[in-house]
């Protein structure tokens, strides 16, 4: 019950952060990436300011043991650039220049009255499907 409670009051977090931020705004998000056209540079600072944050949450939850409400860390320990990663990351670079969106905004944009996360939403899961049929072969 501790897992479930702190997961849903760090998405809950995270996604008022979205909103507060504008990062669920796809064209605030289209704005930014926008750098030959009308760019707007604000989202540098959120961003930079999100990885200071992180680097030194990382540094210090890492120090423990333990997490508070798991047995263990559960890190990545891959580092090779391997041909998927390669082709996720400019499929997910494609889409978020695409749409505005990727999953975290996407999610978060779900309780708007607008249809565009929703569509996202439901292309994004019938990419984790087909890849799930084909990565089992």
């Amino acid at each position: 019950m501790k897992t479930l409670l702190s997961a849903s009051l760090a998405g809950a977090l995270f996604g008022a952060g979205l909103v507060i931020s504008e990062l669920s705004n796809p064209v605030k998000v289209l704005a930014f990436l926008d750098v030959t056209g009308e760019w707007d540079p604000s989202l540098l600072v959120l961003m930079g300011t999100a990885v200071l944050v992180t680097a030194i949450g990382y540094r210090l939850v890492t120090r423990r043991a333990q997490p508070l409400f798991e047995p263990r860390f559960y890190l990545p320990d891959a580092t090779a650039l391997t041909p998927q990663l390669i082709l996720g990351a400019a499929l997910f670079g494609i889409g978020w220049g695409i749409a505005g969106y990727c999953p975290g905004p996407a999610m978060t944009g779900l309780v708007f009255a607008v249809a565009e996360p929703w569509w996202f939403v439901g292309a994004m899961l019938i990419g984790f499907g087909w890849h799930r049929s084909v990565s089992s072969r």
